[in-house]
């Protein structure tokens, strides 16, 4: 179709156009459809008013549950699109020739997106639904009104040839339509079966991931392919293009690919899984989730670090659960000189083996470390099962320390500072003292 027969076809639609509005059934039968638009959307308003579905469909099989609630929330189309009906069938029963193509149009229009709308309400995501329905309503008015293949002829008309590949406005469409398509069905199976490997128990967390990270780029290479090829694009076409955009990819998606090939050695090795506790810099929390450019770490208090997989990789590591979970939980304290430090030794001990998260078959030390200016300082180390929540096991250990301290009358050094002015005839002398 060159331009001599668009413009043929542009003033010919034109003519056609011009002859109708001159007709007084045009009139007629406009005024029929905004009548019944009207009527419809009172009647839809009253419908969705009265009707309340979460009692009327109880205990109904959920496919029909759907239907009604789609049904009732299009309404107004559908009461639309009956009355259309019926004015058509008046008019044909009335007239001859019949004057009832605008109503013709009008109903099966109406028709067509009440059936768009419950074809699409099993999508759960707005937007792909509202796109959705209106390309495929599109389709179905230009397929209704006689002009679908004149427009696939117009956007198959205009061409960009690149190489040997030809581009049209309608193998872009195409491509767009299909790869959707293909991508959420895609994601469909991916997540089914992301769903059974998460179920088996013969795999580890990080093979899990792994496994599922490999399905998902998988099926999305298959599915450009197969989308590819069904539109016609043939792959080696494309050769052309790969060095000059595979070099300014490489550069733009370079830590991108650095982060997705260091997420899967990092499945691979198991340095790391999910439900880890791990330390990264000064970041400390449990690793809840590994995607596939950063892990997630849930820090306790309500934050998570986002952590490129690459610095797991390049930078020091702290997994406190790496193949023991068991801790060992170090506290340090003093004591002044008038205390015996075995009695001390032995109270700190028995302090430590009565926490409640403390292990048993491992039982806790305490030794003397230095004879410092200030007083004794002594080490307490015992173990426990988690190092989840390390500090407030601390900090209670410490607390039964200064109880057990209290009732010993065993002091905690701190300093003290005297001073002492001396007076009279002499001159003034000022001495300071620091004693514990």
């Amino acid at each position: 179709m060159d331009l001599n027969d668009i413009t043929e076809f542009l003033f010919s639609a034109a003519r056609s156009v011009g002859a109708e509005i001159t007709s007084p059934w045009f009139y007629l039968q406009l005024g029929l459809i905004l009548a019944g638009a009207g009527t419809a959307y009172a009647a839809g308003a009253a419908i969705r008013s009265r009707l309340d579905m979460t009692s009327l469909a109880m205990g109904w099989p959920a496919p029909l549950r759907m239907f009604m609630r789609v049904l009732v929330g299009s309404a107004s189309t559908a009461v639309f699109a009956v009355l259309m009906t019926l004015a058509r069938v008046i008019m044909l029963t009335s007239t001859w020739p019949s004057r009832s193509y605008l109503l013709a149009v009008a109903a099966n229009l109406a028709f067509a997106w009440l059936i768009i709308r419950v074809i699409t309400s099993v999508i759960r995501n707005a937007f792909i639904v509202r796109l959705v329905s209106l390309s495929a309503w599109l389709v179905a008015a230009l397929s209704i009104l006689g002009e679908l293949d004149p427009t696939i002829e117009a956007l198959d008309s205009v061409s960009i040839v690149l190489g040997g590949l030809r581009l049209t406005p309608l193998l872009l469409i195409k491509l767009g339509v299909l790869l959707a398509v293909a991508l959420w069905l895609t994601n469909i199976a991916s997540n089914f079966a992301e769903s059974r490997i998460t179920r088996s128990g013969d795999l580890t967390p990080s093979i899990q991931v792994l496994l599922v990270k490999m399905i998902r780029l998988a099926l999305m290479i298959f599915a450009v392919a197969v989308v590819m090829s069904a539109v016609g694009i043939n792959l080696s076409a494309l050769a052309i293009f790969s060095g000059a955009a595979g070099v300014g990819i490489g550069f733009g998606l370079q830590k991108i690919v650095a982060n997705f090939i260091s997420g899967i050695i990092l499945l691979a090795d198991k340095s790391v899984k999910p439900g880890d506790l791990v330390t990264i810099g000064d970041s400390s929390g449990r690793i809840s989730a590994m995607k596939t450019r950063y892990i997630s770490v849930a820090a306790g208090d309500g934050r998570e670090f986002l952590i490129p997989n690459e610095d797991l990789v390049t930078q020091k590591v702290t997994n406190w659960t790496y193949t023991d979970k068991n801790t060992l939980v170090k506290v340090n304290f003093g004591t002044n000189y008038d205390a015996d430090p075995r009695l001390v030794c032995k109270l700190a001990v028995d302090v430590a083996a009565a926490a409640k998260r403390a292990l048993k078959g491992k039982p806790p030390n305490c030794i003397l470390v230095e004879f410092a200016e200030a007083g004794m300082k002594f080490s307490l180390t015992f173990w426990i099962a988690d190092p989840d929540g390390m500090d407030n096991v601390k900090s209670d250990v410490m607390l039964s320390l200064w109880e057990a301290f209290k009732r010993e009358g065993i002091r905690v050094p701190y300093p003290v500072r005297e001073i002492r002015v001396r007076g009279g005839t002499l001159p003034v002398e000022t001495t300071v003292e620091v004693s514990s």
